[in-house]
């Protein structure tokens, strides 16, 4: 399933989604999505302790620009996640439509 940016910020003014930034550790200081949890695309599978509290949440992936999220929400299918997005054009995209970022200060 895909979500757009838009559509992304109408479900987190409204339910509870989940953002999952699956970028490497400079892309994600450079700017995130505000309280997004980070685990980079190769790392899922070790780290998916720390979303696993999600299962039947709704999950949005965000990358780049996309094509790193296609693997990572297979990869979640696989472990039990029940809704997981792909956002549409990530992090690109989200910026292009002027939404707000958060820079990591570490």
């Amino acid at each position: 399933q895909t979500i757009s940016p838009m559509l992304t910020v109408t479900n987190l003014d409204t339910g509870h989604p989940i953002i999952l930034d699956v970028r490497e550790a400079g892309e994600f200081k450079k700017g995130h999505i505000a309280d997004a949890i980070h685990i980079p695309v190769g790392s899922i599978e070790n780290q998916v302790n720390k979303i696993d509290l999600y299962k039947k949440d709704d999950v949005i992936v965000v990358c780049h620009s996309g094509t790193r999220s296609a693997p990572a929400c297979s990869n979640l299918h696989k472990l039990g996640f029940e809704n997981v997005f792909l956002m549409t054009g990530g992090m690109q995209s989200w910026e292009e439509n002027k939404l707000p970022i958060v820079k990591s200060k570490k």
